[in-house]
């Protein structure tokens, strides 16, 4: 289970891989993740919604197979992580004042 990420901006989601995951490889602690799972975000964001299990209640709901570029991109637009952790695959992305 990893930490949920902060980011610098105030977003905050879980990203996670295993073998109960909705991942891609689907198995624990793989060397690199191609997707992950986004879960419970802190609010609806338009980079992800179309993952969405539930895109009618977009902070109350998993995403899966999110392909780790757009999980990228997602840290970045927010101003990169301030706390929490990734699975291999996903650029941990470090905003100024990190703390793990």
């Amino acid at each position: 289970m990893y930490d949920r990420v902060v980011c610098k901006d105030g977003y905050s989601v879980s990203v996670q891989a295993s073998n109960t995951s909705y991942c891609e490889p689907r198995i624990n602690d793989a060397e690199r993740y191609e997707s992950v799972e986004l879960g419970f975000p802190s609010h609806s964001d338009d980079m992800i919604i179309k993952y969405a299990e539930d895109e009618y209640s977009p902070c109350d709901t998993v995403y899966g197979w999110v392909p780790v570029h757009v999980v990228n991109l997602l840290l970045a637009k927010h101003g990169g992580m301030i706390t929490g952790t990734v699975p291999p695959g996903v650029t941990p992305l470090y905003s100024k004042g990190y703390e793990k």
